[in-house]
């Protein structure tokens, strides 16, 4: 029997049961129906003991298909497991990054995304190793830097580089009133490193989640649409999300993207596509909309997932 440790963001423990909008809810419960034992964690409950990395968790269990887990708390030893799922969400702040360095120190279990890789890895900044793939764009605190490519670029888009689910995104066009503001508040007066990106008018259509997994990409993607309120995907609902299925040129395209990633030690990454263009690149958690791939395409997408770290990764059933 394999033994696997997720570890979870603390919202996501608080709200664990019945939480099937969450790619977590769909992995545990596939790894739970192919027999192995799955524990969770969250990243207060790591330490270090020594040069000795340790857990404290609940074991989960799966009951008329939802999961659940029993209120014991158990210190484990990380290596103690065949499998660490480290999915923790943004923001990547230093408790983040403390995390990733407990990391360090596991010598055995196999670790899934690389805590490492995240951890030298920003999910706006680093995108960048894919400039062919993206719309110009720019990486700055410099406020006169930011206005000359709102001037070049006429309409661009403003992304702190450590937060998620469009938190903190701003659009911005040439002649707003409210441009040194915005550009300021972004920066926190220029101090503060942002993502700038050339406005894609295509983000009124969706924004397309593409999916790797190892070397490959998924065929299955799906379309998350932006509500009436904002210029962007900000509500994890089925009103705004459809189905997108990838060509065979579209899936050629983005192939490299995924080596790469899986060649650093990201074994699975949630790209972000507009028009073709890359906006950014989910490593940390990445959503795999598996509840509604799953509807939209009638896949269980879980078990592509579950069967391909099982048996692509250390695991060798």
């Amino acid at each position: 029997m394999k033994k696997i440790l997720f570890i979870i963001d603390k919202l996501e423990l608080k709200y664990f049961e019945f939480n099937k909008l969450v790619t977590n809810f769909w992995l545990i419960k596939g790894f739970l129906d192919r027999n192995c034992s799955v524990y969770i964690s969250t990243i207060p409950n790591l330490s270090l003991k020594a040069d000795i990395p340790y857990a404290k968790c609940y074991e989960t269990f799966s009951q008329d298909e939802n999961i659940f887990y029993k209120n014991i708390i158990k210190n484990i030893q990380i290596d103690d497991f065949d499998l660490v799922m480290f999915r923790p969400d943004p923001p990547v702040d230093i408790d983040y990054i403390n995390a990733t360095y407990i990391f360090d120190f596991v010598k055995h279990a196999e670790v899934i995304n690389s805590p490492s890789a995240i951890r030298d890895f920003n999910e706006k900044l680093h995108s960048v190793y894919f400039k062919e793939y993206m719309s110009e764009n720019i990486v700055t605190s410099s406020l006169s830097d930011i206005e000359q490519f709102l001037s070049i670029n006429k309409e661009i888009v403003l992304k702190p580089l450590n937060r998620c689910f469009g938190s903190g995104v701003m659009y911005l066009y040439e002649g707003d009133p409210n441009t040194r503001t915005i550009i300021n508040t972004m920066t926190n007066n220029e101090s503060t490193l942002v993502m700038v990106q050339k406005y894609i008018p295509e983000v009124k259509k969706g924004d397309i989640r593409v999916l790797t997994l190892g070397d490959r990409i998924l065929p299955y993607a799906i379309k998350k649409l932006p509500t009436k309120d904002d210029f962007k995907f900000n509500t994890h609902n089925d009103n705004y999300i459809t189905d997108s299925g990838l060509t065979s040129n579209e899936l050629k395209m983005f192939t490299p993207i995924a080596e790469k990633l899986n060649a650093m030690g990201i074994k699975m990454a949630g790209l972000d596509v507009i028009d073709n263009k890359v906006i950014e690149i989910n490593v940390t958690s990445p959503c795999y909309f598996i509840k509604e791939i799953d509807r939209l395409y009638n896949v269980k997408l879980e078990d592509d997932v579950c069967d391909f770290i099982l048996t692509k990764s250390l695991l060798s059933l």
